[in-house]
């Protein structure tokens, strides 16, 4: 039980790190832990016209942090951004799907654009 917690709060933490490094790029934070039938988005941004559903995972490495992503968690993510599309009325928007990798002591890495919706 102690080591879920202790993960619970390394991952909340990732989350609050990932969000800082995407508001320094000139990002618009809109949503957090943004919950749908469907599943979890742990971030959505918005930089110009394009709306980021970002996945954070804290892991040793981007390598980790990238295959920690599964096929499920992939289709799972996309449904709930199409979701947040419809309901928000954002037709006009271009959206993409981000991973942030957090590592011990270093600044999270932004892979843009990790994979497209049908992958």
């Amino acid at each position: 039980m102690a080591d879920r917690k202790a993960a619970e709060r390394r991952g909340r933490r990732g989350e609050y790190l990932a969000a800082a490094s995407l508001m320094l790029k000139g990002y618009s934070i809109l949503e957090m832990r943004y919950k749908t039938p469907m599943g979890e988005i742990d971030i959505i941004a918005r930089r110009g016209r394009i709306i980021a559903f970002v996945e954070v995972k804290t892991r040793a490495s981007v390598e980790d942090a990238i295959d920690a992503i599964t096929g499920k968690a992939r289709r799972r993510i996309c449904a709930a951004g199409a979701a947040y599309m419809a309901r928000k009325k954002l037709d006009k928007f271009g959206q993409r799907y981000d991973v942030i990798a957090v590592r011990p002591r270093r600044w999270p890495k932004h892979i843009r654009d990790a994979w497209r919706a049908g992958d």
